[in-house]
């Protein structure tokens, strides 16, 4: 293995920082993995070579630099989300092919502390599927290549996988942060609406998708957020709404963030662990899907887990949430719904024809979605629950991912039976607006990882994050697929 690529975000920005390696040869030593391993996996749709070695050297320059939390990481964003100077086709033909005039507010955060964009990761097309494939290339899980790295993430999740990046930028309107995770083995979390800017699309899904990052440690994954989280979001159970837009933290000369005096201190919500007594953890296997089963290898994780956390002294009960039984057809709604907005102007026929699809069936929904209250009547139907207990455990996903294949040429109704077979644990969280992580846990008879979700109340990332912590203490798990150590 190379000397940086495959090392984690907080060893790379260390060294940078204390001048051990120049951001130039970071960035040339992961563009060197890219270009080694990237025919075999799809993770990209766009490589900067040449620009990231700029402003690798730009970087180099900053009188900052000792200063900045992420120096010289190299990182991967999804073809989503704005990036200045390359176009923005969010996995699709009919998208425009014009450069994006700036970046996204997170991308900017992302750069203004250091971290290098090495490219734009693949999508499924309008970001819909929990399979990422296209016009533009089909993510493969560095795992195990003959299946999908999930999706919408699905890119991002396979570069940090692979080892190309040690972090990534994603987003997850039903799922995707979660489900390419819990594929690749990456450690992630959706926040409660609002801790981190959105600004996804045409309207966030009604707002349901946050961005987030994709990482191999969760160290790495509070680092990144403490970079791109609003900086003072309310704290606490009854934050049921934040407000996204307030400006990225400053950095003092000395390396910390103003007012504090060890370093950058993440947003409220995200800071890292402090001793906060045991746990309340319900463990739930059934899904919130009727009619949708677990696998054994899901279900195992789940209970292993579950013991090793009461092992080490948390309140672990067996405990499942009342989700209604229209929970499916609510899901069904808001997901073709924002579909219909996202396809708004473009060229139908330039669309696949599950995408046509989609969207077809989301505008009958528009009205009803727009003027309904689906998602209020569901917190208050879960917010009980969430009294009782502080935090659920659950699958991350059912079962393996399908394999990587054409699903963008296949039938609309194939599509969603594949996606919600194999992860019906993921949309009620975006339906409430509640923070959710994919952890990694034990792995599949395959030898892919295996994952669990942690769910909490508005308020709770900090508990989620200890939590998936203390899994990773008691449980380690392997950071990246040997996909990439068989081409170093």
């Amino acid at each position: 293995m190379s000397s940086w690529a495959g090392r984690t975000a907080a060893e790379i920005a260390a060294a940078v920082r204390e001048k051990r390696v120049t951001p130039r040869e970071v960035v040339a030593e992961h563009l060197a993995r890219i270009e080694r391993l990237d025919g075999r996996v799809g993770a990209f749709r766009v490589v900067r070579a040449e620009a990231a070695l700029a402003e690798a050297d730009e970087l180099t320059a900053r009188a900052d630099l000792a200063s900045l939390p992420l120096a010289g990481v190299p990182v991967a964003v999804k073809d989503n989300l704005s990036v200045r100077g390359e176009s923005l086709r969010n996995g699709s033909a009919a998208t425009p092919d014009t450069p994006a005039a700036e970046d996204h507010v997170t991308v900017a955060r992302l750069r203004a502390a250091g971290a290098v964009v090495v490219g734009l990761t693949n999508v499924p097309e309008l970001c819909v599927f929990g399979t990422t494939e296209g016009v533009h290339g089909t993510a493969r899980n560095p795992w195990d290549t003959s299946r999908t790295a999930g999706g919408s993430s699905g890119g991002s999740a396979a570069a940090v996988a692979a080892g190309m990046v040690p972090l990534a930028l994603g987003n997850d309107g039903m799922g995707s942060l979660r489900i390419p995770a819990a594929n690749c083995g990456l450690v992630t979390l959706k926040a409660a609406h609002g801790v981190v800017p959105a600004g996804i699309g045409n309207g966030d899904w009604f707002g349901m998708s946050e961005n987030g990052p994709l990482a191999t440690t969760v160290e790495d994954l509070r680092l990144m957020l403490s970079v791109i989280a609003d900086t003072a979001p309310p704290a606490g159970p009854d934050a049921a709404e934040r407000k996204p837009g307030a400006e990225p933290a400053s950095y003092t000369e000395s390396g910390t963030e103003s007012g504090t005096e060890s370093g950058p201190e993440p947003a409220s919500g995200v800071e890292p662990g402090r001793a906060r007594g045991p746990r309340r953890i319900a463990v739930a296997l059934r899904s919130p899907l009727a009619g949708v089963g677990v696998s054994r290898p899901y279900a195992a994780a789940v209970r292993q887990a579950a013991g090793l956390l009461a092992d080490a002294g948390h309140q672990v009960s067996e405990a499942e949430p009342p989700y209604p039984l229209s929970l499916g057809l609510t899901s069904l709604r808001y997901w073709t719904a924002g579909t219909a907005v996202d396809a708004e102007g473009l060229d139908p026929a330039r669309l696949t024809r599950r995408t046509r699809v989609h969207a077809a069936v989301g505008r009958r929904f528009l009205k009803g979605v727009r003027a309904g209250d689906h998602r209020e009547r569901l917190r208050a139907r879960l917010t009980p629950f969430f009294t009782a207990h502080d935090i659920l455990l659950t699958p991350a996903l059912a079962r393996r991912s399908p394999e990587a294949a054409p699903w963008h040429e296949r039938g609309w109704l194939r599509n969603v039976l594949a996606n919600t077979a194999y992860s019906p644990f993921t949309p009620s969280w975006n339906l409430t607006g509640w923070p959710a992580m994919s952890v990694p846990f034990g792995t599949l008879p395959s030898g892919a990882p295996c994952a669990v979700q942690l769910v909490g109340r508005p308020g709770t990332e900090a508990d989620l994050l200890d939590l998936a912590e203390e899994l990773e203490r008691l449980h380690p798990w392997r950071r990246t697929a040997p996909l990439a150590e068989d081409a170093s």
